[in-house]
């Protein structure tokens, strides 16, 4: 990365810390008088969670210091709030939970919390909402260390996700191919095809999830003659590469075909997409034709691939 770029990017991040830490601090800990500090808080929440926690298991959660947690849990003990007592199957290891006075206080605080946090969200319109949200979660899958959800959900098609396949089919492959603009118009009409034969019962669209975010797209659609189905659209996002999730896509279309009486299959693709390429021939596609196309930027050899179903 060139330093203009890095100091951009360094710039960015600062300005985002500057601005969220800003909107935590109103969150978090509330006015200056508030009744607890931010850290009581946090123990206060986790330990609502569960019947009874040991402190270690308590300390790495919140990643504190074993003196510094030790002077906080005497301090709600003394409010309390809490009670520790040896563990009976190991001596060496001391159990917390929240008394009655204790989780009293912490759903006062939830309620609280509740009510900053729904007012922020509703200085925004729904739509804004989902947006901000939507980064909320990607921020917080890109940087969280610990380990995610890496569960791959298939799921029919919903409101809002026709204009996402064509909306991410024209940035990924501008970004990292150079198809222009009519890369895009050939995807919007695939699509628009799509939506006009809503009702038809042998075609049908797959978004894939991973963690509930949208990462790969795959449609079956009505080919040129009534024995033909035709696979449109397969795209998977860089995060859902190597997962497995083309090969599930892929094998979900095909057997929709075969289900719904298609006896062939039929998809285009171009030669440089060798991850494509390789998940149709594994399925058993074959390339039937190949010519060369500078229809939406750069030349590049687009194929006919062709299953027997």
């Amino acid at each position: 990365m060139n330093k203009s770029r890095l100091t951009d990017r360094v710039a960015t991040v600062r300005a985002f810390n500057r601005l969220y830490t800003g909107v935590i601090g109103i969150l978090d800990e509330g006015p200056a008088d508030a009744e607890y500090s931010l850290s009581e808080a946090r123990v206060l929440f986790e330990l609502a969670q569960q019947d009874q926690l040991h402190v270690s298991d308590l300390r790495k959660r919140l990643d504190l210091d074993a003196g510094y947690a030790s002077r906080l849990l005497a301090r709600l003990e003394g409010r309390g709030l809490l009670v520790r007592e040896r563990s009976g199957t190991d001596a060496r290891r001391q159990l917390v939970w929240l008394t009655d006075e204790g989780r009293a206080a912490f759903a006062d605080l939830n309620d609280r919390s509740t009510r900053q946090i729904g007012g922020l969200l509703e200085r925004f319109p729904d739509e804004d909402q989902r947006r901000l949200l939507g980064a909320m979660r990607t921020i917080t899958a890109l940087v969280d260390e610990r380990e995610q959800d890496h569960t791959i959900v298939l799921r029919a098609l919903r409101p809002g996700d026709l204009g996402w396949v064509v909306h991410r089919h024209g940035t990924l492959y501008a970004r990292e191919y150079g198809w222009d603009e009519r890369f895009e118009a050939i995807v919007a009409r695939v699509v628009a095809d799509f939506a006009e034969g809503r009702g038809n019962p042998r075609q049908a669209g797959w978004i894939a999830e991973l963690g509930g975010e949208r990462v790969g797209s795959v449609f079956c659609m009505p080919g040129s003659d009534d024995r033909t189905a035709k696979l449109r659209l397969l795209l998977l996002e860089p995060a859902a590469r190597g997962r497995g999730v083309g090969k599930r896509l892929v094998r979900e279309c095909v057997e929709f075909a075969r289900a719904h009486g298609y006896a062939a299959m039929e998809l285009w693709t171009v030669s440089l997409l060798d991850a494509a390429r390789g998940i149709y021939q594994r399925a058993g596609f074959e390339l039937v034709d190949e010519e060369p196309t500078d229809d939406f930027g750069p030349t590049v050899t687009s194929q006919t691939w062709r299953l027997e179903l």
